[in-house]
């Protein structure tokens, strides 16, 4: 699985932290982590919560990652903005209980994470417990297992009300603030990292014409 981690610009200094935190878990279940950024509080391109949303909805619906990490202050910005988005289920995780739960009964592909709130001593150790309880078992089993069946149902009565409610992502390119895609996309190793993975040629096409 492609994991996609990224840093919204308030708690861009923790993205070292964050990053080898998902990676100590992550590659030796035999995933690949690709850092987006923001990299440095002082990094060229700035990504608000906003753009965070936008950049995981791209990233999703194009096939350049399975699973996006991200996060802001409270981690609410960025889970509103994720969810925003076509065909993007995002939880708040705050502890591992929460990882567990949203793994197993709603099997979502992004999660967003209070990087300041609470965000105190051994907070790594947090974050490596938070994505072991996500990434070590198969999602979507269900909890308790008895309702596993009814969860899927749900699971997928969600995919269709989103589906209903929302544009496809090339509409939603096309529609959104320009300047604020342009933001989102600014990244120094967006292209590095995004054009070998996507899988769409559409969404490539629009944003390499910007």
């Amino acid at each position: 699985m492609k994991i996609a981690l990224i840093t919204e610009n308030s708690q861009a200094a923790k993205n070292t932290i964050i990053h080898d935190a998902l990676t100590s878990v992550a590659e030796p279940l035999g995933h690949q982590v690709h850092n987006y950024g923001m990299y440095t509080a002082e990094d060229e391109a700035s990504l608000t919560y906003n753009m965070n949303g936008l950049l995981t909805g791209i990233l999703l619906n194009s096939g350049a990652a399975d699973f996006v990490v991200t996060g802001c202050g409270t981690g609410m910005g960025s889970m509103l903005a994720c969810n925003a988005m076509p065909g993007v289920f995002c939880g708040l995780v705050i502890d591992p209980t929460d990882a567990f739960l949203f793994s197993q009964i709603n099997a979502g592909n992004a999660i967003s994470m209070p990087y300041a709130k609470g965000f105190g001593w051994a907070a790594e150790l947090n974050l490596q417990d938070c994505y072991r309880k996500l990434f070590e078992n198969e999602p979507g089993l269900g909890y308790p297992k008895e309702r596993a069946a009814i969860m899927k149902v749900n699971r997928g009565k969600l995919a269709d009300l989103k589906a209903a409610a929302c544009h496809d992502m090339l509409t939603v390119l096309k529609n959104v603030d320009q300047d604020l895609l342009k933001g989102a996309i600014a990244g120094e190793k967006f292209a590095e990292l995004f054009y070998p993975n996507s899988q769409d040629e559409q969404i490539n096409a629009y944003i390499r014409g910007l």
